[in-house]
């Protein structure tokens, strides 16, 4: 799922603006290149004719051209999702092919391969419901030295606009998964044509909705990647775009006394810090452990006596009974009206600075409302008060475009020896961070009878404290680690975690080292900066990101803001918890986007 309009609008121009005033850190660039030099790179072969005819009947090359380094390539006059091209690329052929997917439906990808290739492939995933070849992710993945594909999943629209999906079954099955797999497929055949020599090994990265494309591709075809880097996966297609237009009942009309404005959503988000910070033993702004924190709701409640409970119970931000429900629902999950039985789990304390992505709209949602009526219902006329969980039960059932990601038996990607990694900030508010410990906590169950030190061969869970939805964080907490998106968050020619291009801090590189060297991900450091998004500012704190069930210790004498005075330990042999919050619910579902850059279902 990706931000609402509003907010997706205001993101895009924030990021055009940084974008446009970002200062290259990391890319490679060649003073001397020019567009008139001759047109060879790779093994000289940066021309249609050398893939036209290994094309399936149908599929044709779109376009195809030398990019110089230092150049630009994109589509920032049509791609409506991501229309802002990446900068000061290495040299590299760029390639956009077309491909019918039926008899109404066709998908789009581009592909970059670079002039120095490290022999390795890397496909990058989407946000939201938006339709467009994901540019800026391309552009930070060639720069590791990737050929790198996106597919711009049967087309072209922003996150939130899903009207392209009415009485559109075909189209819903391109971006469910066949745009994906398809260009994956075939990419790698271009690609090795190109340098006529074979990949050493594949990759896959993205976050929310790209998330749930790469497990999705994964677990339809588990030799597509040797390793998979996940990030806050909007999996349960089903569940997660039900309950957001459900979660609209629990707050709208806004006359009514339940309902929280998005004002009071920092302040509220603020008290909880205040309340759960210190769990960790350190009083930092950044709440280390969610899942432990229980909310005292005395001090969220209106009490204007001077003797009240709390500062926040004082304040004109202070919270009514009726609005404390809301809340306590969000914390809750979906629970059913007919017999409370808990289908999906909720946010965690912290996540309230973002949870206006669910809460505020005045009627619900586009993830939710327009997923109801151009996925499931095919009426446009649907309104989210008309919502009941038969709905829900209607999408499980049809799960249009085949797009729910809920195979947990992954013996066959385990025994040909894949590798993965999948994160998620705890201060998600778009998808709940417990989504991403319920999938991990299906596959310890189905593919490995509940022994989670077993997983950690194969498939390691990263939480990241104080990080919102794939990127950024709203209390200063480490957050870049080399995720999806992250890199375009800060820039259009940024690439990894600027200033610190290893496996050490760099979660793609240490998935490589995993799957090429063995060494297993114990933990990637995690940096933000004094300004969040800004790398120019300086580094403002670092720590450790442990692999669960390990946490980030701190020893008590050293800089909390850096990461050499944190360590990893815990029980490696427990089960994944769910205790806290967001807990009742011990199986079906969990999380999204959802992203581009930002947010994503």
């Amino acid at each position: 799922m990706m931000c609402s309009g509003f907010l997706q609008s205001f993101v895009r121009v924030v990021a055009a603006v940084v974008a446009l005033s970002a200062v290259s850190v990391s890319a490679k660039s060649d003073g001397d290149a020019s567009n008139n030099r001759p047109r060879q790179t790779g093994n000289g072969n940066c021309d249609a004719s050398t893939f036209s005819s290994i094309l399936p009947t149908g599929a044709k090359v779109e376009r195809v051209e030398y990019v110089s380094a230092g150049d630009t390539f994109g589509e920032p006059n049509s791609d409506l999702m991501y229309p802002i091209a990446p900068t000061n690329l290495p040299e590299l052929c760029a390639i956009i092919i077309y491909v019918p997917s039926s008899t109404v439906s066709a998908y789009r990808f581009g592909i970059f391969m670079p002039a120095e290739w490290n022999g390795r492939f890397l496909a990058v995933g989407n946000g939201g419901f938006g339709g467009g070849i994901n540019w800026l992710d391309m552009g930070a993945g060639v720069r590791y030295g990737f050929a790198v594909v996106s597919t711009d999943t049967g087309h072209n629209s922003t996150s939130g606009d899903i009207k392209w999906a009415l009485n559109n079954p075909e189209m819903r099955t391109d971006w469910g998964w066949r745009a994906l797999h398809g260009s994956v497929r075939l990419g790698k055949t271009l690609v090795t044509t190109y340098y006529a020599k074979p990949i050493g090994h594949s990759y896959y990265s993205g976050c929310s909705t790209g998330g749930r494309q790469g497990l999705k591709e994964m677990q339809i075809s588990p030799g597509s990647f040797d390793g998979v880097l996940v990030g806050s996966a909007a999996w349960n297609t089903a569940h997660l775009n039900t309950w957001v237009c459900k979660i609209a009942n629990y707050n709208w009309p806004a006359t009514d006394a339940k309902h929280i404005t998005w004002e009071t959503l920092p302040p509220i988000g603020s008290e909880i810090v205040r309340q759960c910070d210190a769990a960790d033993g350190v009083t930092d702004g950044i709440i280390s452990n969610p899942s432990n924190c229980t909310v005292n709701w005395d001090d969220l409640r209106c009490d204007g006596n001077s003797n009240a409970p709390s500062d926040f119970a004082r304040s004109e931000n202070c919270m009514s009974d009726a609005q404390i429900g809301t809340l306590r629902q969000l914390y809750d999950g979906y629970d059913l009206d007919s017999n409370g039985q808990n289908i999906m789990p909720g946010f965690l304390p912290g996540s309230e600075s973002q949870l206006y992505t669910v809460l505020n709209y005045s009627d619900s949602s586009p993830y939710g409302l327009g997923y109801i009526r151009y996925f499931v219902l095919n009426d446009p006329l649907f309104e989210a008060p008309q919502y009941n969980d038969s709905i829900m039960e209607l999408a499980t059932a049809i799960d249009p475009g085949n797009a729910t990601a809920d195979n947990y038996n992954l013996t066959e990607f385990r025994d040909r020896g894949g590798k993965m990694l999948i994160y998620h900030g705890s201060a998600d508010g778009l998808v709940p961070a417990t989504a991403g410990s319920d999938y991990y906590q299906h596959v310890v169950d189905t593919t490995s009878g509940g022994n989670v030190t077993q997983t950690r061969d194969f498939f390691r869970l990263l939480e990241i404290p104080g990080m919102q939805h794939c990127w950024t964080t709203a209390v200063d907490a480490p957050w870049a680690m080399g995720g999806a998106s992250q890199a375009g968050a800060l820039g259009n020619d940024t690439y990894s975690v600027p200033g610190y291009a290893d496996s050490g801090h760099d979660a793609l590189l240490a998935l490589v080292d995993w799957v090429e060297n063995g060494k297993a991900v114990d933990q990637v450091i995690a940096t933000t900066w004094n300004k969040a998004t800004d790398p120019s500012t300086g580094v403002k704190r670092q720590r450790p990101i442990c692999a669960y069930p390990e946490t980030a210790q701190y020893d008590g004498k050293g800089n909390v803001d850096d990461a050499s005075s944190w360590s990893c330990s815990g029980n490696t042999t427990e089960q994944v918890s769910h205790s806290g919050a967001a807990m009742a619910y011990m199986n079906p579902f969990s999380v999204i986007v959802d992203v581009f850059r930002t947010f994503a279902i």
